[in-house]
């Protein structure tokens, strides 16, 4: 947003191959909703929204997305700016994250009970 916005120069950003305004509004148009849908698999993941796709579905999604913050963290790693490589720390901790929220659904019960004493 703060790229849209102008907040943060674009020229800094997507490894400095932006070249106009026009670039910039469609590479970070395809950034936000890329995030905004990675922010509803994870609330299906969650349980916090209707699940409007299947969970196998969902774990796909999270395990491209999963590959998709790895590749990026390497990437940023050998930006030539340091503006980017600070970025990997934090692509870097979204992979942790998507991978912990993977393997703990592996060790969740696949139904659920209610047990009364």
């Amino acid at each position: 947003m703060a790229i849209l916005f102008k907040v943060i120069p674009y020229e800094i950003t997507w490894g400095g191959r932006l070249k106009s305004d026009s670039e910039m509004y469609l590479f970070e148009s395809v950034s936000l909703a890329i995030n905004l849908f990675l922010g509803l698999i994870l609330l299906i993941k969650g349980a916090y929204v209707k699940q409007v796709l299947p969970l196998k579905i969902v774990d796909i999604a999270l395990w491209a997305f999963l590959v998709l913050f790895i590749l990026n963290t390497i990437g940023n790693m050998v930006a030539e700016t340091n503006f980017e490589k600070f970025f990997a720390i934090i692509t870097l901790v979204f992979a942790i994250l998507i991978w912990i929220i993977l393997n703990k659904s592996k060790k969740l019960p696949t139904h659920n009970k209610t047990y009364t004493a």
